[in-house]
């Protein structure tokens, strides 16, 4: 079973209530899923191995790609439950304790407890996505902090909390991230999302756990927070991937900065030959409706013109009650897109550090222009970590991508990168066998035919998996 669609800019879907039956995902993955999200989030632990086999299960009877997307809660702050029909107002005092109370216009359990130890006068305490918003008056530095309302509105229970203008001491990794480290890895996912990510050392402590694993499993860092904005060439440059996670980063930092830091984001991960997803609210309409509003549409085309690997569902496929009409919708958008407007990155971004790599990255640039140039149907490229792959990927030629690998987790993870396509291949004998039965693989799933041109990049010997170091046009 392969998706109805080929587009270039692939589908993230987050799995939910709405959708982690069996039937429904098939559905999706005909309308154009790439990746599924599991949120670890909201769920617990033998929901989450149910889903991820099932995912499994299916990629292998139907001969799937669709890689999986572990995302982590990290350190999510939150109110705990409050009165029903609770209203706080403007000027009203309201004092967040850390002592577990029941939630009044007067008092709210918060569940972070160095909270009153870093906040300062002054500060500004946003609730409920931004909705209200409240000013730190004093704090004891203990278990209290006394705020005043500046604006006001309804106070619900379990609604997030975030600090803009405070340095959060807590972990990126909570002790529950941990644990649901752990789940992922014995179920062996292809990507982890890191929530609320600040630096590049955060990347770095998740990216030896998972080494303890010996997972091949990669790091897609969600950028949320006003201190990954600044030290966003670091992260980029430590992480796999890059989630631009436009819900608490519009809180966080002023909403009319977000299409410009999106943009920004994705220019720099172009660079870097690292995906970038963007997120959040893209088609929230459809949770409700079956058809988007003008402004939705207008922003997966954007994102797409952007040159983003990935554009994701959330609540629309997780809880919403059209889950596969809202995929149907968001690739066929991207599909008209795609169609009428060529992506290319702002920078020509050629190899210019003669490191070990620069062979490599010589080839894979040529490999793209080149294959531009002749009008050839695909670039074949072997890859035994996938870095041929996001290399040529990173420059955005308008020929199909093709990879062939002997490791399946790698197979699925090409599922997330921009213009290609994977499949499962371990011969690798020789050069030209293994060529000629990657074309035969080609024929058989139609993606060339007989007298196309095709671009091929190796790595030579092929015995040796060593770098890539040879290109070759040639004929089907």
């Amino acid at each position: 079973m392969r998706s109805e669609t080929s587009n270039n800019t692939k589908i993230v879907a987050t799995l939910g209530p709405a959708s982690w039956h069996r039937d429904v995902m098939m559905d999706m993955i005909k309308a154009g899923v790439n990746v599924f999200r599991v949120n670890f989030s909201h769920g617990d632990h033998e929901t989450h191995r149910r889903t991820i086999r099932l995912i499994k299960e299916i990629n292998q009877e139907f001969n799937c790609k669709i890689a999986i997307l572990a995302d982590l809660q990290g350190p999510k702050l939150r109110i705990g439950d409050v009165k029903e029909g609770t209203v706080i107002k403007e000027g009203d005092t309201l004092t967040f304790t850390t002592d577990k109370i029941g939630g009044t216009a007067e008092h709210v359990y918060i569940n972070y407890k160095q909270f009153p130890g870093d906040v300062k006068t002054g500060e500004r305490i946003l609730l409920d996505d931004g909705k209200l918003l409240c000013e730190v008056v004093e704090t004891n530095r203990k278990d209290k902090v006394v705020t005043r309302v500046l604006q006001g509105g309804p106070l619900k229970s379990k609604k997030g909390v975030n600090l803009p203008n405070t340095r959060v001491s807590l972990p990126c990794l909570t002790d529950k991230d941990l644990a649901d480290v752990v789940v992922a890895m014995e179920e062996g996912v292809e990507w982890i999302g890191l929530s609320f990510v600040r630096d590049a050392q955060d990347v770095k402590e998740l990216r030896n756990i998972i080494k303890k694993f010996g997972s091949y499993a990669k790091i897609v860092s969600k950028i949320e927070k006003p201190e990954a904005v600044v030290d966003i060439d670091q992260i980029i440059h430590a992480t796999d991937a890059v989630m631009v996670a436009r819900g608490d980063l519009g809180v966080e930092i002023p909403y009319s900065s977000v299409p410009m830091v999106q943009k920004m984001i994705v220019e720099k991960c172009h660079i870097k030959a690292k995906p970038c997803i963007i997120a959040t609210q893209m088609m929230e309409s459809m949770i409700e409706s079956q058809s988007p509003s003008r402004a939705e549409v207008n922003d997966v085309a954007n994102s797409v013109c952007d040159g983003a690997d990935a554009v994701m569902l959330s609540g629309e496929t997780s809880v919403g009650k059209y889950p596969v009409k809202v995929v149907e919708t968001m690739a066929s958008i991207v599909a008209h897109v795609e169609s009428t407007f060529d992506v290319k990155p702002n920078t020509d971004n050629e190899p210019s550090i003669k490191n070990e790599r620069y062979i490599t990255k010589t080839i894979c640039y040529n490999a793209a222009k080149i294959a531009d140039q002749v009008g050839a149907a695909a670039i074949l490229t072997l890859t035994f970590s996938g870095y041929t792959a996001l290399k040529i990927a990173g420059h955005r030629p308008t020929t199909k991508i093709v990879v062939f690998t002997a490791n399946r987790q790698i197979m699925n993870q090409m599922s997330l990168v921009w213009g290609v396509e994977a499949f499962y291949y371990d011969g690798m004998e020789s050069t030209d066998q293994t060529f000629d039965d990657i074309k035969n693989i080609l024929k058989e799933n139609n993606v060339v035919c007989a007298g196309d041109l095709v671009v091929k990049i190796a790595s030579m010997p092929i015995e040796e998996k060593g770098f890539t170091n040879m290109l070759k046009i040639a004929a089907v």
